[in-house]
Formats: C-alpha cells, sequence, structure tokens
C-alpha cells in the first residue's frame, strides 16, 4: 500500500483529534485542581418553560431525551457554564436540575433538583465530579465536547452556548 504525503497528515491530523479526545478525559491531568480557583455565588433560575427547552444528541443507546433551558445558560467570571437540564423518561418522568460545568478541570456539578411545584432542593452535594464518556452520564460528555466546552476550552459566553445548541453542535466541532 502506498500512503502519499497527504494521506499521511489526514492519518497524522487524525491520530491528533483523538488523542486530544482521550486526553480531556484522561484521569491523571495534572492541572485537575488549579490553585486559587473561587466559584462565584449561584443563584438559582427560574423554573424552564417548555417553549425555551432545546434537546441535544447523547447517544443512539440511550432512550431519554435531553433538553437544556436555553434561558438558564450563564457563564460565569469563575469560568463555569450553569445551565438547566431537563431529562424526559420513556416511562414519562422527567428530572430537572440546575448543574454547573468547569471547562478548565473536565468537572460537573449539580447545585439543585427541580420540584413539580417550582421550587428548587439544593443538593447536598457540593463536591465537583469529573466528567466522564460512558452510559449512563454521557449527556454531561456530550454538553462538554459538543457544545460548552470544544476542545476543552470555554465558551465565551451564554449567547455562543445557546447558539451551538441551537446549531446542533459548536462551530469548532464542524471542523472535525
Amino acid at each position: 500500500m502506498v500512503v502519499t504525503n497527504v494521506g499521511r497528515r489526514l492519518i497524522v491530523a487524525a491520530l491528533l483529534v483523538y488523542a486530544g479526545v482521550v486526553h480531556v478525559f484522561a484521569e491523571d491531568d495534572e492541572d485537575y485542581r488549579p490553585g486559587g480557583w473561587q466559584e462565584e455565588e449561584v443563584v438559582f433560575p427560574p423554573v424552564p418553560e417548555e417553549k425555551n427547552l432545546k434537546g441535544f444528541f447523547v447517544s443512539a443507546a440511550i432512550d431519554n431525551r435531553y433538553a437544556v433551558d436555553l434561558a438558564s445558560i450563564s457563564v460565569g467570571k469563575d469560568g463555569v457554564v450553569r445551565y438547566v437540564l431537563v431529562v424526559d423518561t420513556p416511562g414519562g418522568s422527567r428530572n430537572v436540575t440546575y448543574e454547573g460545568m468547569r471547562c478548565e478541570t473536565k468537572e460537573k456539578r449539580l447545585y439543585a433538583t427541580g420540584r413539580r411545584d417550582g421550587r428548587w432542593i439544593s443538593s447536598r452535594n457540593v463536591d465537583w465530579e469529573r466528567i466522564v464518556d460512558t452510559p449512563p452520564r454521557r449527556q454531561h460528555a456530550a454538553l462538554f465536547l459538543e457544545y460548552f466546552c470544544p476542545g476543552a476550552t470555554l465558551v465565551r459566553d451564554a449567547e455562543e452556548a445557546r447558539n451551538a445548541l441551537i446549531q446542533g453542535v459548536h462551530p469548532l466541532n464542524r471542523m472535525r
């Protein structure tokens, strides 16, 4: 088999892209806990309205439907993308959570769970957790990779994140 220079370049580019994705979820990152970071005070958003929900693809192997409340998305000065996630199950259950995502450290955090009466119940767990790209938590990896942290880089603002969800992928990911 003869491989041309163009073919070699494509192979090398594909390997580099793959290595970058693998690195995004590596467990031994040295930058996992950068010093001096301070989280902003969290203010819970209003209850999501159906008209503001934007669905996104997670996996063909998962039957749940996932959506983000576009009105709830914010990008804080602390580098955290905050959003309301809505998960509808095939059985008719709905889970509503207010979450945060840190692109710098590849982590997520649950702030609160929504109740049917419109109240938020604060999470007892205040720890940040690593985002893993495996079912059944693939929704966080999808948000990280495709919308909020393309190339493991924080979106500039909430509008950029909203546009990525509306378009179905962040523009940087279209180039792959």
